[in-house]
């Protein structure tokens, strides 16, 4: 091949050919497309208004594979997430009841609160393969993660919640039996314990709304502001169901506000939560997530309409306490069956990216 038709063979389309006339000819044709089809799409001008040729680009990813990896949770996740709330809240009422002086209430409430975070703990162990697991993630402390902090508010929690637990049960004893020794010691330190459960209830059942919202699942992820008010709602909910439950009710007067209060926030924050995330919501409207997000709004209302009528009747009582259980549970799996669903769609991550770069422009990297 000589130099000559080096150049016309490789020149760009918009250069100027040496070559003469039959090269100033074929660079011509090359611009108005004739070679080979290498139209350019442009932009064509209609009624003085200038509009695009090019079709808008459709959000797709290579192969059709997920652009985010859905995460290799499974059942034990949510069920860890709504016994670890089930027992913060139980905590936060037993304290109240031994302070106000409803024994029975106390009981039900220390017992439901070790027997919720045992189950909890069962659930993320068999989700983690094994127990070193959870105490290797004590060795460092992160402040930047959900994780680490997580794992240290439950480790606070845990003790002072098993020891309420266990002066409960020395006081079901016999007197010579619980007076003596360390049995003895453990009573005492009934209610200083309880109080100090109570106080790192809170973390307990906001942190796992964290823990989700900050990974990179989007509809985890888009639902970050109100997803802990969400979940401390149900697990207030979901306590003072056990509380209607268990104790009586001249007893529960307290309980039955606390149940409409929090089922009140849970459905508040659930339809603004719905609004902000944008097309992220959707998949909490589809398929097993809709359903159970469906069925957790109805029990949810039901429950707090109950609490709100049961007055002394012990049925009405037990009945809505129980759905307002059931509503906490299927908030909790409604929420990760969204989370995952929406972490299979390429839609869910692209739509939120190209919508925050059109609202706050490009991001700029400073070296």
């Amino acid at each position: 091949m000589t130099p000559q038709h080096r150049a016309t063979d490789w020149a760009p389309d918009n250069a100027v050919s040496r070559d003469g006339p039959e090269g100033v000819a074929s660079q011509t044709g090359a611009l108005v497309g004739s070679a080979g089809g290498r139209r350019r799409k442009g932009r064509r001008r209609k009624g003085g208004a200038e509009q695009s040729m090019v079709p808008e680009a459709e959000f797709t990813s290579y192969y059709g594979r997920p652009i985010v990896k859905p995460s290799p949770w499974e059942a034990d996740i949510p069920a860890y997430l709504f016994a670890g709330g089930l027992a913060a809240g139980s905590s936060l009422i037993a304290a109240g009841a031994d302070v106000t002086g409803r024994p029975v209430l106390r009981r039900t409430g220390r017992l439901a609160a070790l027997g919720a975070l045992s189950f909890s703990m069962a659930a993320l162990v068999h989700d983690l393969g094994k127990p070193s697991r959870f105490t290797n993630m004590l060795r460092t402390a992160k402040p930047t993660s959900p994780m680490s902090v997580g794992t240290w508010i439950l480790s606070t929690y845990g003790p002072f919640a098993g020891l309420a637990a266990a002066a409960e049960v020395t006081s079901l004893l016999p007197e010579q039996v619980r007076s003596r020794g360390p049995l003895r010691l453990v009573g005492l330190l009934g209610r200083p314990a309880g109080l100090m459960a109570a106080v790192c209830a809170p973390p307990v059942a906001a942190y796992t709304a964290v823990l989700l919202s900050d990974t990179a699942t989007p509809s985890w992820h888009s639902a970050y502001k109100e997803l802990p008010f969400v979940f401390v709602g149900s697990a207030s909910a979901a306590a003072a169901g056990v509380g209607m439950i268990t104790a009586p009710t001249h007893e529960t007067g307290p309980v039955r506000r606390m149940a409409a209060a929090g089922a009140l926030l849970e459905l508040a924050m659930e339809q603004r939560m719905e609004r902000s995330m944008g097309v992220t919501a959707e998949p909490l409207h589809h398929g097993k997530a809709g359903r159970l997000m469906r069925a957790a709004k109805v029990l949810t209302a039901a429950g707090a309409a109950g609490t709100l009528v049961a007055g002394r009747s012990r049925a009405l009582a037990a009945a809505s306490g129980a759905a307002l259980v059931l509503g906490s549970a299927c908030t909790r799996f409604g929420v990760f069956e969204a989370g995952q669903e929406s972490a299979k769609d390429p839609k869910y991550t692209v739509v939120p990216q190209r919508e925050r770069l059109e609202r706050e422009g490009p991001v700029r990297y400073q070296p």
